[in-house]
């Protein structure tokens, strides 16, 4: 099993690439970055009785990665996740394939549909069709990245014929893993992806049911999935595992459903309280049975 960090970049956190230099020296395989473009006043956040500070500051996930990469040569570049459906599908599917290119093929494509009606309003995205956007944004985005001379026509994306390069270095695209917590996530990820990223709570809370997985449910989504895969003609999807505190009893539940990868969160700070979570984080994987690099 391979062990990931992630953090929200901010203008008052750790820049992205020195924590990926510190990432990548502690033997993590992987570093991943969330994306919200800014929080409406009129949020209503399901966590907490406000809107957390970090939400509304996060650094573009393509900008905060594409300086990393520019500073690292072996860890894996993820976004965990990227609102698909507030970004304009040429636009992305350019940044993808700039960072694909520029980071050696390092990047891990994580997408999911959204939560904030307000935000996604103010991009133009209907929240009510967010996952047809996404399906069709993905279908889009793929088209361009495998055709030379790409078109897409759908209900909501339609574009004729154009030329897009470069193409990405991963051939035919990195990875799409795709983020949710409903039961239909299962078919998106093998619709159209490559894996699945739920995160992970040990029991359900008033606040956290509907919108993360809980592990008696990732118990029951995991074979199932591996069922619709295997119904499709598909290869098996990865799973990547975000937020569960690392202990040894679900360490050893993760290795016995073939989880992939796990990544453990880091609480936005200045690069010396983050050193010091990432000191934490090693010492919690090493007495939980795990092992890095």
């Amino acid at each position: 099993m391979k062990f990931g960090i992630s953090m929200f970049p901010t203008d008052f956190s750790a820049g992205p690439a020195e924590l990926a230099r510190a990432i990548e020296d502690h033997g993590f395989e992987s570093f991943w970055v969330s994306e919200h473009s800014h929080m409406p006043l009129t949020t209503e956040f399901p966590l907490a009785d406000s809107v957390p500070r970090d939400y509304a500051s996060m650094l573009d996930p393509f900008v905060a990665l594409s300086a990393a990469a520019a500073v690292t040569s072996s860890i894996k570049l993820g976004t965990a996740i990227c609102l698909v459906p507030q970004r304009d599908p040429i636009n992305c599917a350019k940044e993808v394939s700039s960072l694909d290119l520029v980071s050696n093929g390092r990047f891990l494509f994580g997408i999911g549909p959204g939560w904030n009606a307000p935000e996604m309003r103010n991009h133009g995205t209907d929240p009510t069709k967010r996952i047809q956007t996404m399906c069709e944004r993905v279908e889009a985005m793929k088209a361009l990245w495998t055709m030379e001379e790409a078109e897409y026509h759908g209900q909501i994306e339609d574009f004729d014929p154009v030329w897009q390069w470069p193409k990405p270095l991963q051939d035919p695209h990195p990875p799409i893993l795709v983020a949710g917590a409903h039961p239909n996530v299962l078919k998106r990820v093998v619709d159209y992806g490559n894996g699945w990223i739920p995160f992970v709570v040990p029991t359900h809370t008033e606040q956290t049911r509907g919108r993360m997985t809980s592990l008696a449910e990732l118990k029951e989504y995991i074979p199932r999935l591996h069922e619709l895969a295997d119904e499709g003609g598909k290869p098996a999807p990865s799973i990547t595992i975000v937020g569960m505190a690392p202990d040894a009893e679900s360490f050893a539940t993760f290795e016995q459903l073939g989880v992939d990868r796990v990544v453990l969160g880091l609480t936005p700070a200045p690069m010396e309280d983050a050193l010091k979570q990432l000191e934490q984080n090693v010492a919690a994987i090493d007495a939980a049975g795990g092992r890095l690099g």
